[in-house]
């Protein structure tokens, strides 16, 4: 007996499956995925002998976050004494005159930008081709100051990872490389502080320094929700300003260096 079309319960719309994707949209980031990155930064950043797998991309990110430092004191007239860039004890620009505030807030900025920047090559294969040359070039200057064996010959592994995502589906592994990387810089603020408050490393934070310079504000506070909404400010850019499909994608790709 047939029922009645008004009387059956309604069907759901078809599920897009993974081969939908594969012939028209291209998976995207989601904020699960930035969040599980996060969790997995956090472990890796501060548990012991395990840490030590990731200090290439801790190098490359706490030296962006020191060139920033750096670049600011010398713009604002400052004398730069002394840098230190270490993986396991942090980073710190020694300045002697320029702009306190400037100076000290660049770190966080810097770090929020180029975090930022590699958000958006989640979205997108094109951007994140020609961030993958920043990646690499970044990953092998801290080397000059480095001596440590492992570290060496782990930096070298991340840039044979980073030349051999090229060619992984047209280079599309490439945009999740960076989404990571833009998660460990976008959050700085984060490992920062931790560092600092959980895990007493040697060199102060910039929140530290903050509330030492502008006491009875929460500085941490403060700029992990500023940090959060420019995150989220360049999540939303990639949500709108990107939507190609994975053939368009691919294509656009291809025109900059085919792989």
């Amino acid at each position: 007996m047939d029922i009645p079309a008004a009387s059956r319960p309604p069907i759901a719309p078809p599920v897009e499956t993974a081969a939908a994707f594969a012939n028209g949209g291209p998976l995207t980031p989601s904020s699960d995925q930035m969040v599980a990155m996060a969790v997995i930064i956090f472990g890796f950043w501060n548990v012991p002998i395990v840490r030590n797998l990731i200090n290439p991309l801790k190098l490359f990110t706490i030296g962006w976050h020191e060139l920033c430092h750096i670049s600011a004191a010398i713009l604002s007239g400052g004398r730069i004494v002394k840098i230190t860039i270490d993986p396991h004890v942090g980073g710190a620009t020694i300045v002697e005159g320029g702009s306190p505030g400037f100076v000290l807030s660049s770190g966080y900025i810097g770090s929020s930008l180029l975090g930022g920047a590699f958000i958006l090559a989640g979205w997108d294969t094109l951007v994140a081709k020609v961030l993958s040359f920043v990646l690499g070039v970044g990953l092998v200057l801290p080397l000059v100051l480095v001596r440590d064996k492992l570290t060496i010959l782990l930096t070298l592994c991340y840039e044979g990872l980073l030349i051999g995502f090229w060619f992984v589906d047209h280079g599309q592994a490439l945009r999740w490389y960076c989404l990571f990387i833009g998660v460990m810089n976008g959050l700085f603020v984060v490992w920062d502080v931790a560092d600092d408050r959980f895990f007493h490393k040697t060199n102060d934070s910039d929140a530290t320094q903050f509330s030492i310079m502008y006491p009875r504000i929460v500085w941490a506070a403060i700029w992990v929700i500023i940090q959060g909404a420019i995150m989220a400010g360049f999540a939303i850019i990639g949500i709108v300003a990107f939507k190609l499909t994975k053939e368009q994608m691919d294509k656009q790709a291809a025109a900059f260096l085919p792989t």
